[in-house]
């Protein structure tokens, strides 16, 4: 996998630092070893970050032509309209199959270059009524922390980078990899999400609730097991009606939401990393049956178990 990543003047180092950060983590864990990383501009040489430190031997637009996937990790605050020969560098690498990434205000120079007209997109929050107004080809969502085409993806602000660079490394190589990476980089894993365009949001833990903390942990040690939300408020001494309120402030989310998605995290790790049937599978996290998981596996990721582990299970490492 070769990715190229895109450095200008005035860049913040946060900004170049996510990517690189992220998709190093896959070599240094031994993930695997042809994943490259390199930045590049409009010109090969130097650029000076915002922070004012220079960053020395920066390639030049031709590491664009045999990448995988192409990151814009920022654009100037000023938000210039994107020149013709960036526009060309971008869509003509676009052409050429490679995945084109807009983070934060990256999402800017990728719909500049057309690439989301007709599509959902985002940006950092504070950009997104100029991302809108920009040009009437995207539909903008402020509601999501990135989106994913496949071809195409945009996150949102700051550490949202993050979580849509981890996004892709479990695209490429498996939830096991990106767990992996998660784990190491100290950063919360992700779910994701049922729409066909991948719209995810990282796994939210509670920050402040000690409570409600406790009682997560302890439903992920027993997914295996009957976790209506009776269980769980009975669990935390609370009614029912209280207990869902307190774990939608602490989560943004429903209990039966959060619970599902966990059981789905827990079915692809052991399709990833067991030869376990899938009747198994389905029993040790949660689901039931076989019938049940294939259903429930089926509406989140668009295809089965089976064709899950054949397309993850070598990756995952």
């Amino acid at each position: 996998m070769r990715i190229a990543v895109h450095a200008f003047d005035g860049i913040t180092m946060f900004h170049l630092a996510a990517p690189l950060m992220v998709f190093g983590e896959v070599g240094r864990l031994d993930i695997a070893a042809d994943w490259t990383t390199e930045l590049w501009s409009d010109r090969a040489g130097s650029i000076r970050t915002a922070e004012g430190y220079p960053i020395a031997e920066v390639r030049g637009p031709e590491v664009t032509r045999d990448a995988d996937i192409v990151i814009m990790p920022s654009w100037p605050m000023s938000l210039p309209e994107l020149d013709p020969r960036l526009r060309r560098i971008i869509t003509d690498a676009h052409d050429r199959g490679a995945t084109v990434v807009g983070l934060c205000l990256g999402a800017f120079p990728v719909a500049d270059a057309g690439l989301l007209d007709g599509r959902d997109a985002v940006t950092h929050w504070e950009a997104i009524d100029r991302l809108a107004q920009r040009r009437p080809g995207p539909r903008v969502n402020s509601t999501v922390l990135y989106i994913d085409h496949g071809d195409v993806l945009t996150s949102a602000g700051t550490a949202s980078a993050i979580d849509a660079c981890v996004h892709l490394v479990r695209t490429h190589l498996g939830s096991a990899a990106a767990s992996r990476v998660a784990r190491s980089l100290v950063v919360a894993p992700h779910r994701e999400g049922g729409q066909a365009q991948y719209i995810e949001r990282p796994l939210p833990r509670p920050a402040h609730d000690g409570m409600m903390a406790e009682i997560l942990d302890w439903a992920l040690a027993h997914l295996d097991e009957t976790l209506d939300i009776g269980t769980l408020a009975d669990r935390a001494s609370m009614s029912r009606r209280s207990f869902v309120r307190h774990f939608r402030d602490a989560t943004g989310t429903t209990p039966a939401r959060w619970v599902l998605d966990r059981r789905l995290d827990r079915a692809r790790a052991l399709l990833e990393t067991t030869d376990w049937p899938v009747d198994v599978v389905a029993t040790a996290s949660g689901f039931g049956s076989a019938v049940t998981l294939r259903q429930k596996f089926a509406v989140a990721y668009g295809i089965s178990p089976t064709v899950y582990r054949k397309q993850f299970a070598q990756s995952a490492g």
